[in-house]
């Protein structure tokens, strides 16, 4: 299986408009959105090329392959305008032999999460790539694909066969397990 994996696009046209190319490059079988899809929210700054209503028409191309988890800055409106639902806190994914806890990483983190039932937990929230294994799980933070903080680098995430890669959006590796 292969899936993208993004997180807090905040409204950047720009980045919706990077994961449907993705998506007709690469042909994932789905894509994995960690929340905070529309809002910039109140801790932010407004992202270059902030364009809700693009976002919400780009990601409409792909919406067939989205699988999306409610973040901190999603609101009941974003399901009314969004094409594919977005208000769950977790989803579940299971594939090459894992279980996947999907998560935006507010309410559940690394460390205040469920102790059973999975291989891996991904999460978004803190605009901070992380890939790491602890206590025989996986955690990956994708980073933000829009408005990264601690000095990183705009990126994502790719799972294929089991494998994770995180790649700036110049696609260049930044790490791999």
């Amino acid at each position: 299986m292969r899936f993208l994996v993004f997180s807090d696009i905040h409204g950047c046209a720009d980045s919706a408009s990077f994961i449907v190319r993705k998506t007709e490059e690469t042909e994932p079988d789905r894509i994995l959105i960690l929340g905070d899809v529309l809002y910039h929210g109140p801790r932010n700054d407004v992202p270059e090329n902030y364009s809700p209503k693009d976002v919400i028409s780009e990601l409409g191309k792909v919406a067939d392959r989205i699988i999306c988890v409610r973040g901190n800055c999603e609101a009941e409106v974003d399901q009314m305008v969004l094409p594919f639902p977005c208000m769950s806190e977790q989803a579940m994914i299971f594939a090459d032999g894992a279980s996947i806890f999907m998560t935006h990483g507010h309410i559940y983190t690394p460390d205040n999460r469920p102790r059973t039932g999975y291989t891996h937990f991904f999460s978004g929230h803190t605009h901070l790539r992380v890939l790491d294994r602890k206590d025989g799980i996986t955690f990956l933070n994708p980073g933000s694909i829009s408005i990264p903080k601690g000095g990183q680098e705009r990126s994502y995430a790719v799972w294929n066969d089991g494998r994770i890669g995180i790649f700036s959006i110049n696609g260049k590796l930044l790490s791999e397990m």
